[in-house]
């Protein structure tokens, strides 16, 4: 990331920025019982609740999706306050929209399908390429939801492994208990 690049960031998500028009791409922050997500939304929806850095997720939406980039509490704030309903064990089903633009052709298929998981259960990498039609792509299946843009939101966090462990996740194990936790399968996942 150049320095004018890491300019802008810190420039749009002070506190005190105010552009005049709101910008393509609302980003932010959340803090909850998982840590730190960064947040961005488009016009279409959530293209990232991520648990990378707030550098990295910029430069990369500055780079595939749109340069004008910044805060938007009209975008961001419904999205906030269903995290925070869904963390607190209000909400199963997240309607915030979601935008899979930073995601491949066939990372988007992958999680299509992961988004049809409903809540409080779990499936695994096998059943997953299964419902994809690409029985044998367990690895690709991995590798898709490894690079899951929209984490919590698209529920990566509900594949488990076929032996019944719990498998990785891109915010951690701890992370992952807890959330299978608030969704009541932590205990049958090891």
């Amino acid at each position: 990331m150049s320095s004018n690049d890491l300019d802008a960031l810190l420039r749009v998500t002070s506190a005190t920025y105010r552009g005049e028009d709101p910008p393509d791409v609302a980003f932010g922050t959340y803090d909850g019982a998982v840590g730190r997500l960064v947040l961005a939304a488009t016009a279409r929806g959530v293209v990232a609740c991520s648990f990378d850095e707030e550098n990295t997720v910029f430069e990369r939406l500055s780079r595939e999706v749109a340069s004008f980039i910044g805060p938007d509490t009209n975008r961001l704030d419904p999205v906030r306050r269903e995290l925070d309903a869904f963390f607190s064990g209000r909400l199963r089903t997240f309607t915030t929209p979601v935008d899979l633009a930073l995601a491949t052709p066939f990372a988007r298929t992958v999680l299509q399908k992961m988004m049809a998981v409903p809540y409080g259960t779990t499936t695994t990498y096998g059943e997953i390429a299964e419902r994809i039609g690409r029985p044998r792509a367990l690895r690709a299946v991995g590798n898709a939801l490894a690079q899951n843009p929209v984490c919590v939101i698209v529920p990566c966090h509900r594949i488990v492994q076929a032996d019944g462990g719990l498998g990785d996740y891109a915010g951690g194990a701890v992370a992952k208990r807890h959330l299978l936790t608030v969704e009541g399968r932590a205990s049958t996942a090891r």
